[in-house]
């Protein structure tokens, strides 16, 4: 089974739930372990993947409860960092149908320097790139660019997620574009939300998107669309993969759910490039990944809704 390393941010989400999506509204916190990668890394685990979270915390109260919750989920947490910068915060609202506001507060996740002994680790595993604070400076920008050189280098294979927040990016719009494209280009794997994929693309269109990136070097690409399951495109297919029918209480975490579900399947095969002509593989992957991320919608909180391996199983 191929490793899994999940680079990016790891983050204490204070979550307002039931109080509407408008957080201004919100007077009632509850905290939270967050950051889509490390989500992603213990996703993996719970499925009984080998995942490893490579990202900065701080050296704080918030930082050890965060790294705490990672070991407790089986994620190899050898390879993170601890900042004197105070660790990153994010405040989230949740709405009645699971949907979400967002505000960040970045802090020690930007401070992730690079470390040339991980390029050896990399050699024929798989390095997932998810990218919600990474693009927006900092040592963690250029150390993601220098760990995708060195995943090339290593025939990893590379899967992207761009995790766009319209807090972050608010009028930079063009920039997230322009960093998010070598990624892109350079990736085995994108997934993408349907804003995600009109948004790098310049085309409203989802089969007129997935050409661009596929045209771009992304081998296989998978835009979920919430309840109505996933489009799955290689050069040779492309299909919608239902999901199943659940009640929303939390959106938070799905796509990462699905992603890490996804990967955690991918990571048992030897050779990716088999993978690519073979259509009904991939969709019973899709469809498999599809229920870990509508499972996760059922709770409130990320990594403790994540499903196991009886749930995805029944």
């Amino acid at each position: 089974m191929k490793k899994v390393f999940c680079i990016g941010e790891l983050l204490i989400d204070f979550v307002a739930e039931n109080q509407g999506k408008d957080l201004s509204k919100a007077k009632e916190f509850s905290k939270k372990a967050g950051g889509a990668p490390a989500n992603v890394a213990c996703a993996i685990s719970k499925l009984g993947g080998d995942s490893f979270f490579v990202g900065a915390v701080g050296n704080d109260p918030f930082g050890s409860f965060l790294l705490r919750i990672l070991e407790n989920e089986k994620v190899d947490i050898s390879l993170a960092q601890k900042s004197d910068t105070f660790t990153t915060l994010a405040f989230v609202s949740i709405a009645e149908d699971g949907e979400r506001d967002f505000v960040f507060s970045r802090g020690a996740d930007k401070e992730l320097t690079y470390d040339s002994s991980l390029k050896s680790n990399f050699d024929n595993n798989i390095i997932h790139f998810g990218a919600a604070t990474a693009l927006l400076g900092g040592p963690l920008e250029e150390t993601y660019s220098r760990y995708l050189f060195d995943g090339l280098t290593k025939n990893a294979i590379i899967s992207f997620d761009p995790n766009y927040r319209v807090d972050l990016w608010k009028n930079k719009e063009e920039v997230f574009i322009r960093k998010c494209h070598p990624f892109i280009e350079k990736s085995h794997l994108c997934k993408f939300s349907l804003e995600e994929a009109q948004l790098l693309s310049g085309k409203e269109d989802l089969e007129d998107a997935c050409q661009i990136f596929h045209e771009m070097g992304t081998k296989i690409i998978v835009v979920t669309l919430g309840g109505e399951g996933t489009l799955l495109s290689t050069a040779k297919f492309k299909k919608t993969i239902p999901s199943i029918k659940v009640s929303p209480k939390d959106t938070t975490g799905a796509g990462d759910a699905f992603i890490g579900c996804f990967l955690q399947q991918i990571a048992q095969y030897s050779n990716f490039e088999d993978l690519l002509t073979n259509e009904n593989l991939l969709t019973n992957m899709v469809a498999r990944a599809n229920k870990a991320g509508a499972i996760t919608t059922e709770n409130f909180g990320a990594i403790e809704s994540l499903p196991t391996l009886q749930q995805l199983d029944s």
